[in-house]
């Protein structure tokens, strides 16, 4: 299948306080008419921060670490998406700049302290500060997540939803044996079939660890899959199997098997709703 990426137009820069016209655009869509009943997003795939705020107060280690962005998650992701000929919407910017996986009334949405690491640039913020940011980045990116949904709805009532992120081997000086997690909440379809599929790999995986899809912080999931019935689930790979290009070659082969038998093992039809 042939491949394709698109870059947002820019058009959806509504605050050009914070990105000028020459920064690039919050996403980027992969094979964006792609019809194959999944849909892959990336929500931390970027240390991009816009012009407008610098640096952050933050030295260069803190910029890209794993506070800033999911160390291998977007190369994984988009590998995938372009290996697969499936549809990806891939984020742009930091997390620490605004974090696309959590509701806008969470703290951890504008992160001031995490791992031993201040954030300057997010202390103090005025809620004109918090609306510029999700104005220029956290909006655009959904709303791009909420149209290729839209448009896959066309093809196929329920195409799956798979969210992709990487997690850090040792957090607050703790070391995290899982290699592989699989967070679900309450919709086991795609969750029962990552967890067989990574342990028959040989990966050590978690269910539900090292995070929980039953916390409240999960948005991307919550707000676009399981409120409308979506199957879903989010996948996080340890930093340490991703963080270079030979690691994204080796681990992206083993989620493509996975996600590529998707829509015949749940069930997914690709024919049209008739009109």
């Amino acid at each position: 299948m042939t491949e394709s990426v698109v870059m947002s137009d820019g058009q959806n820069n509504t605050d050009p306080s914070l990105l000028t016209s020459s920064e690039p655009s919050p996403f980027y869509v992969v094979n964006p008419l792609a019809e194959s009943p999944v849909l892959l997003v990336c929500d931390h795939a970027s240390c991009r921060f816009p012009q407008a705020l610098g640096d952050m107060g933050l030295d260069p280690f803190a910029r890209r670490c794993h506070l800033a962005i999911d160390i291998g998650a977007g190369k994984l992701t988009e590998k995938i998406a372009k290996s697969l000929g499936f549809t990806a919407v891939i984020a742009q910017y930091s997390r620490l700049v605004i974090d696309c996986n959590r509701q806008l009334m969470d703290p951890g949405a504008f992160l001031e302290y995490g791992d031993g690491i201040l954030v300057p640039g997010n202390r103090n913020l005025t809620q004109a500060d918090k609306d510029a940011r999700a104005d220029a980045i956290y909006w655009p990116y959904h709303n791009a997540v909420e149209d290729q949904i839209t448009r896959l709805r066309a093809v196929v009532p329920a195409p799956a939803f798979i969210s992709i992120h990487s997690f850090t081997p040792v957090l607050n000086g703790v070391s995290r044996d899982v290699q592989m997690g699989v967070l679900w909440d309450t919709d086991s379809r795609l969750s029962d079939i990552f967890i067989e599929d990574f342990r028959a790999a040989g990966f050590l995986t978690g269910d539900n660890e090292p995070y929980s899809g039953k916390a409240p912080q999960d948005f991307t999931i919550d707000h676009h899959a399981e409120e409308i019935g979506l199957p879903h689930v989010g996948i996080e790979v340890r930093q340490d199997l991703i963080d270079d290009i030979a690691g994204v070659e080796e681990i992206a082969p083993v989620l493509q098997s996975i996600i590529e038998s998707i829509p015949v093992r749940i069930g997914l039809s690709q024919d049209k709703i008739p009109a």
